[in-house]
């Protein structure tokens, strides 16, 4: 086929791109959230409104798209059944739902073998050599996403308390932390009983803040997260591996803490997800590839 399309979406987000056979993007749309955890039917709305709108951006009638092949990197697609689901529902000529992480790591690493972080509200790792892709963490925030911001937040409320009983010393961040609940620990409870990992997140930004001005809870806080990185990265990376990509919104804090091992192998990313999304399928759906007719 001459024409495909990638998807890429997310719980903030959905983006889409219309491409030729050699890749060259022609149309690009974009649409509200598309985690198809919280909610298919809205995710398949948004879906199709994003490639809608990328076959127009490209000058072609919405109706081309049943006679393009898709990938989508989807938050939630290696979630129970929800990507074979959402697959069916689909208008394409042939569909692939695959996990945001898989099109992130393809877009980063672009046609290298190497590894990748992706740091954001939560963490997950994966890591590519000679054709074997692998994944670690991206567990979610009770019993996983290591170093993402969510669990740095959470952290940073539990040093507060600590130090409003007098067990850890105050310092300047956890003060500002007191001062923002009405210096009431129990306001912290409450938000805490509550809060979503997104809430939870938006203290991360303060700890980043405040370990440029030396404050030691947040520096802290910030080096345990480091070395959470620093741990899944030594259990995933392929031996001989020399790229590492940090993605999401913490990969810039971190990489200027990170020890000479990881640090000397960082590189920029070739690409988005999008630009993965895009890389499967014309893998999978170009020229010679496993799924042509």
């Amino acid at each position: 086929m001459d024409l495909m399309i990638g998807i890429d979406g997310g719980g903030t987000g959905c983006r889409a791109a219309v491409a030729g056979a050699d890749g060259r993007v022609l149309g690009t749309g974009t649409a509200g959230a598309a985690n198809i955890v919280t909610d298919l039917a809205t995710s398949h709305t948004h879906i199709i409104e994003a490639a809608e709108a990328a076959c127009r951006d490209a000058g072609l009638q919405p109706e081309k798209l049943a006679e393009m092949p898709a990938v989508l990197g989807l938050a939630g697609a290696n979630v129970g059944g929800n990507g074979r689901l959402l697959e069916g529902m689909l208008p394409f000529a042939r569909s692939a739902v695959v996990s945001d992480a898989l099109t992130a790591l393809v877009g980063a690493l672009g046609p290298h073998d190497g590894a990748m972080a992706i740091i954001g509200t939560g963490s997950i790792f994966a890591a590519r050599a000679e054709g074997a892709v692998r994944f670690v963490g991206g567990w979610g925030f009770k019993v996983g996403d290591l170093g993402g911001g969510a669990r740095l937040g959470r952290a940073l409320l539990e040093e507060a308390l600590l130090a409003y009983d007098g067990i850890h010393p105050r310092s300047p961040l956890t003060q500002r932390v007191l001062a923002h609940f009405g210096n009431d620990p129990q306001a912290i409870v409450e938000f805490a009983h509550t809060a979503r990992p997104l809430d939870f997140g938006t203290f991360a930004p303060w700890i980043i803040a405040a370990a440029g001005t030396s404050d030691p809870v947040a520096e802290r806080l910030l080096d345990e997260g480091r070395r959470a990185v620093e741990e899944a990265l030594a259990a995933l990376m392929p031996a001989g591996c020399d790229r590492l990509c940090l993605l999401g919104g913490l990969s810039a804090a971190y990489a200027g803490l990170l020890s000479s091992r990881f640090g000397a192998i960082l590189k920029q990313p070739f690409g988005d997800a999008l630009h993965g999304a895009l890389a499967i399928a014309r893998e999978r759906f170009g020229p010679g590839g496993a799924n042509q007719p």
